[in-house]
């Protein structure tokens, strides 16, 4: 199991099913990241995390950088995800 705690959030060893967390060697210019995941997630909530986590990290690169044609191929390319998945029903 993965416990979740948020100071100040009101979240304290909430059980959860997936972890990314990310961090920036500025030195080696490069991304340190750990993934986890529970055995027991079911592979639908995996391709929601994933989606879900794609749409923030397009936001995030959009709030710092001010980038717009990237956030929109960005966008293009969750959409595309999102549709091949069958994750957005029309």
């Amino acid at each position: 199991n993965i416990k979740w705690s948020a100071e100040g959030g009101d979240v304290t060893n909430q059980d959860v099913k997936a972890l990314i967390l990310s961090t920036w060697d500025f030195d080696k210019k490069e991304t340190l990241i750990i993934d986890l995941w529970t055995k027991d997630m079911p592979l639908d909530h995996m391709n929601i995390f994933i989606y879900q986590t794609l749409v923030s990290l397009s936001k995030t690169h959009l709030r710092s950088t001010n980038n717009e044609k990237i956030f929109k191929d960005f966008s293009d390319f969750c959409d595309y995800f999102a549709e091949k998945l069958e994750l957005k029903k029309n």
